[in-house]
């Protein structure tokens, strides 16, 4: 058996470590990450087809997702033991944090419109690697510094912020609560991230367990805010069933798989595709028609992640 000195210091890890150093191999990772980004953004195109309100959508694709999960829990807990219990009070953090954000940017989209909430959500992307770095102190490439207010200006573009307006709210207040949503977004990538890194033999058990809390949260909240209806048509249910299925279930799974594996920054941006894609399943399923600047938009968010994430080829490296 090998003798590991207790004593001796770990190599520090600089930003452009960070940047020329793969996570385990980032392949598939990044796979499970855009998968469950796609899944994602066909959330908002269940809710528009559901016809619901904001608080019934929030908490119901979360409760229904727990019958789902919840065997899929006793059957991981059966094979691989329970979750540490800081981990499952990190899972119940997280899931407030969610069910807090789903709520909170949806009441943003009544005030500031669909557009501009989706833009102040995004701040997840300086939001989460700077969590990561001010907690854990997980480097940031310069390069993805660099590229930060390219991917915000495309999803802006992708979005129709800067094209016309929605909402009819109090534009202040739809402002504030989409950053805060983007802020509890971040929460949540960060804290599930943390029991992926610490315990990655389990993965449905603090998904579960966050999202009971986040149904939790959502529903107290909504109580007072938007309010719940469970009176809905048969179609509605069909595709609220669907939200919780592959929105909340398939999604999170994909990404808790996946996200510990990157570097948070890596998973922050790959995020930023589900607007992008939201606008495919638009074009596709609902016969949206986007503009041509939500067309360039998306264009430059591709490119944007693309950069922002490229290796450096061993060429341009061997010289430093």
């Amino acid at each position: 058996m090998d003798v590991v000195d207790a004593t001796s210091t770990p190599p520090v890890t600089t930003a452009d470590d960070n940047e020329r150093t793969p996570r385990h191999g980032t392949a598939a990772p990044v796979v499970l990450v855009i998968s469950g980004a796609a899944c994602l953004s066909a959330s908002a195109m269940f809710v528009k087809l559901a016809d619901v309100t904001a608080g019934t959508a929030a908490f119901l694709r979360c409760a229904l997702a727990l019958a789902v999960l919840v065997p899929l829990l006793v059957h991981e807990v059966r094979r691989k033991g329970r979750l540490a219990r800081p981990l499952q009070g990190y899972a119940v953090v997280a899931g407030i944090f969610l069910g807090v954000d789903y709520v909170m940017w949806t009441m943003s989209i009544l005030d500031v419109g669909a557009a501009v909430a989706t833009v102040l959500i995004n701040v997840q992307v300086i939001a989460f690697p700077l969590l990561a770095r001010i907690i854990d102190g997980t480097a940031i490439s310069r390069r993805f510094l660099f590229t930060i207010p390219v991917m915000l200006a495309g999803i802006a573009l992708s979005s129709g912020a800067l094209e016309h307006g929605e909402g009819d709210g109090n534009p202040v207040r739809g402002a504030v609560l989409g950053v805060a949503a983007g802020i509890a977004y971040a929460a949540y990538l960060y804290l599930n991230r943390v029991s992926g890194e610490r315990s990655p033999a389990h993965v449905v058990t603090p998904i579960c367990i966050s999202t009971g809390a986040a149904a939790v949260a959502a529903g107290v909240i909504s109580l007072f805010t938007t309010g719940i209806s469970l009176s809905m048509s048969p179609m509605s249910w069909g595709w609220v069933i669907a939200l919780a299925l592959l929105g909340q279930v398939v999604a999170w799974l994909l990404i808790s798989t996946g996200s510990p594996k990157l570097a948070p920054n890596t998973s922050a941006a790959l995020l930023l595709l589900q607007p992008v894609m939201a606008i495919g399943f638009g074009l596709i399923i609902l016969r949206e028609t986007p503009t041509a600047g939500q067309l360039v938009g998306c264009v430059v968010v591709i490119a944007a992640v693309w950069f922002s994430n490229r290796r450096p080829s061993p060429s341009s490296t061997s010289g430093s």
